[in-house]
């Protein structure tokens, strides 16, 4: 491997890089390419989810570099996600084998709810990828509470078909109160983390309980911009700020980089993506250098607490962070 990406030991004893490869937004059409280059480089962590609607072209990317001898099935970590509208408890296992089949893998190392909202369901035959609205194209609620999906994906870890659970964009009030129902803890939380919105009480709460967790939108604002976010576009580019400029060039390294060490050095996983060749290496060499401890607390005093994955921010009626 070109870079050499530690693990994370989640509480289950499974062993999950610490820097890995992020699938959302990346186009059908390159999509194979783009993950097969990507296991060329060195990632072996892939983090996808059914509603970026690229999991056929993901699967045809990992199945070509295991066919050309590249890695192995069990050197990959290949993780995805339930979607708001398979959160009623007799539809998450059926989407989670419709998704594994669609990979072409018999199981996810790691299967997350990507939201703590439950959607009505919408049959994958009518609509799919599916989407935050339902056959009549507005948002409407399921009444499943999150204990029954969560008991509903303990039942794929007991078979086989998962390899860990997660949740994602849950807060500290919803994993206390996971705590209480939970037969197994989850093995990673993924939430939007970057120098704008560092959510350091929620972290202090994971390392207490022995819960990972994955950063996702390490580079802020950079995602959004080009979904047209308003918040984004009114936001300074974490890559500009002055401190990450100086760091960056102190260590000679790229923003980029010193913001993806800024998470791991912490102890926090990262999916970065890029179709840049020489950025995909840059984003996976993220831990053969450490900053210093001043760096760090620079870089953490951005904090603004502001989040730019929210719904709200999208124009859809759901304020799960309100």
């Amino acid at each position: 491997m070109p870079a050499n990406v530690p693990n994370v030991k989640l509480s289950n004893g499974k062993e999950m890089p610490i820097v890995g490869f992020g699938l959302w937004k990346v186009d059908n059409a390159t999509c194979a390419d783009t993950v097969y280059n990507a296991i060329k480089t060195g990632y072996r962590l892939f983090d996808g989810a059914c509603d970026y609607g690229n999991e056929k072209e993901v699967g045809d990317g990992i199945k070509k570099a295991i066919q050309d001898g590249l890695v192995k099935r069990e050197e990959l970590f290949i993780v995805s996600k339930l979607w708001n509208s398979f959160h009623d408890k007799e539809r998450v296992k059926p989407i989670c084998k419709k998704q594994l089949q669609d990979y072409g893998i018999d199981y996810f190392d790691l299967y997350v709810i990507h939201f703590p909202i439950a959607l009505k369901y919408v049959d994958p035959s009518v609509k799919y990828p599916p989407s935050w609205t339902s056959e009549a194209d507005k948002v409407e609620f399921s009444k499943t509470p999150l204990a029954d999906t969560y008991a509903a994906m303990e039942e794929l870890y007991e078979e086989g078909l998962i390899k860990a659970i997660g949740v994602s964009n849950y807060n500290g009030a919803l994993i206390l109160d996971l705590t209480r129902y939970a037969k197994v803890l989850p093995q990673c939380l993924q939430i939007e983390h970057h120098p704008y919105l560092v959510q350091q009480d929620l972290l202090n709460l994971t390392k207490e309980l022995g819960i990972a967790v994955t950063a996702y939108s390490s580079f802020g604002p950079a995602s959004f911009v080009e979904l047209d976010m308003t918040s984004a576009k009114n936001t300074a580019l974490l890559f500009d700020q002055q401190d990450v400029q100086a760091i960056a060039k102190k260590h000679n390294k790229s923003p980029g980089q010193i913001l993806l060490r800024w998470a791991t050095q912490r102890g926090i996983a990262v999916i970065p993506k890029s179709n840049n060749p020489d950025r995909l290496a840059q984003n996976l060499d993220v831990c053969s250098f450490d900053l210093e401890k001043e760096d760090i607390e620079k870089i953490s005093s951005l904090d603004k607490g502001l989040r730019f994955n929210n719904p709200l921010n999208y124009g859809l009626p759901v304020p799960i962070f309100a």
